[in-house]
């Protein structure tokens, strides 16, 4: 059997239908590349979860890295500061990178713990640090000394890379949207100061985030709505059938046309969804040897795979959500339409419809469901109108793992459209 090329949650072999977003990143390092100063202001891709953001900056990282540039890369989670991780990612970079004189790593790495020190990440006794804050308002002047410490850090950290003929630093920071309000105020802040004189700091700093993100930076810091923001789209069918079968023709098995398109079309333009489905189909289908064919049959075959995968993440996040969250999804499950509007959810339960602004506005945070116009929202992900539907029917609420069973049964009844006798492929071998 040939090595499954799809891989569910992973960066995917081949990143189609991102090429408008690609060169948008590349100009915006360019500008770090030819004039040695900063790429501009905060750059963040937006976009629900499995439409490709994480994807897009790791290519965007291999591909900055290979232009010369030395990158970082963190990842924000719920109640947590990022800002350590990024200082620590940021000094493990240089040391990577392997580009200082020996003369000169003693100092870097003397001055990376002073910088540590205001980030709790030094080994170096932190008392004459805190000794010398205001204790009226320790806060703020923990924010000011880490605004500055993090300016020294990304100023010091270009400036040397681009002294020793590399182009400049990039700081990658996925899962924005989960950032804690005071780290994300310290690198907006940052970056504001950084800006006033940007031929001096070559770096960049590209981010991505649910679309919550937005709100989430200009409650920081009000100048946050400066920063650039780009929603990802979904893939075109075009491009969903390229990123689906080019892995595959490098290991010589070909797609079927009518198989490409029930994929790309029960994908919905996510890119997740897309592995979920491909992969299923190779595990079924087994290829085994050059000029194999997977057809819509093994498109069927694959099914009872990929539902198992997606009904395991839709009970997940039906689990994890407040009653009066379920019952929002619910009432937006059972309209049967694509978008619903918050005046309909709230006829519907019965309830004011400012009684409803807090857990509609979680289910946004937790990147369910997304705002589709004025007054409209609509889930983030297909099928899961349609797993909450079913769940409702048996009871999912109070035996979740139960009736995940039951629907990962019922959901493989759907129909697919049958494969033609032109379509079929070579016989499975």
């Amino acid at each position: 059997m040939l090595p499954n090329p799809y891989a569910p949650g992973e960066p995917p072999r081949v990143l189609a239908g991102r090429e408008l977003q690609q060169d948008r990143i590349r100009g915006y390092l360019g500008r770090i590349g030819t004039y040695g100063e900063m790429g501009g202001p905060l750059l963040v891709f937006l976009g629900p979860r499995g439409v490709g953001k994480t994807s897009l900056l790791r290519d965007a990282q291999r591909d900055a890295e290979a232009h010369g540039f030395i990158t970082a890369w963190v990842a924000c989670r719920r109640n947590a500061p990022f800002l350590p991780d990024l200082v620590s990612r940021v000094g493990k970079a240089i040391e990577t990178a392997d580009f200082l004189p020996r003369s000169d790593r003693g100092s870097w790495r003397l001055r990376l713990d002073s910088i540590g020190v205001e980030f709790g990440l030094s080994s170096v006794v932190k008392v004459s640090a805190t000794a010398a804050a205001d204790r009226s308002d320790p806060r703020a002047h923990q924010r000011g000394a880490q605004i500055s410490a993090l300016e020294d850090l990304l100023h010091e950290t270009g400036a040397q890379i681009r002294s020793r003929g590399g182009a400049g630093l990039v700081v990658f920071v996925d899962e924005l949207h989960a950032a804690t309000r005071d780290d994300s105020a310290v690198l907006l802040n940052t970056m504001q100061n950084l800006a006033g004189r940007r031929e001096d700091n070559p770096f960049a700093v590209i981010g991505a985030g649910l679309p919550s993100t937005p709100g989430v930076l200009v409650n920081a810091a009000t100048f946050g709505e400066r920063s650039t923001f780009l929603t990802l789209p979904r893939l075109e069918p075009a491009a969903a059938a390229a990123a689906v079968a080019e892995p595959a023709a490098e290991l010589g098995v070909t797609w079927t046309t009518a198989a490409l398109q029930v994929v790309a079309a029960e994908a919905q333009g996510f890119p997740y969804l897309l592995q979920v489905l491909a992969h299923a189909t190779w595990e079924a289908a087994r290829p085994s040897a050059l000029g194999d064919v997977l057809d819509i049959d093994q498109v069927h075959a694959g099914l009872p795979l990929a539902d198992d995968q997606l009904t395991s993440m839709y009970a997940a996040r039906w689990a994890a959500a407040t009653e009066l969250e379920r019952q929002i999804m619910a009432v937006m499950a059972q309209a049967g339409t694509p978008t619903v509007t918050r005046a309909e959810i709230a006829a519907q339960l019965g309830r004011p419809t400012q009684a409803l602004g807090v857990p509609r506005e979680r289910l946004i945070d937790k990147g369910i469901i997304e705002p589709a116009g004025r007054g409209e929202v609509r889930f983030t992900m297909p099928g899961f109108d349609r797993y909450i539907r079913e769940a409702v029917a048996v009871g999912a609420s109070s035996e979740p793992e139960q009736a995940s069973r039951r629907l990962g049964a019922g959901r493989r009844r759907r129909e697919l459209p049958p494969a033609s006798d032109t379509d079929r492929g070579s016989p499975r071998r």
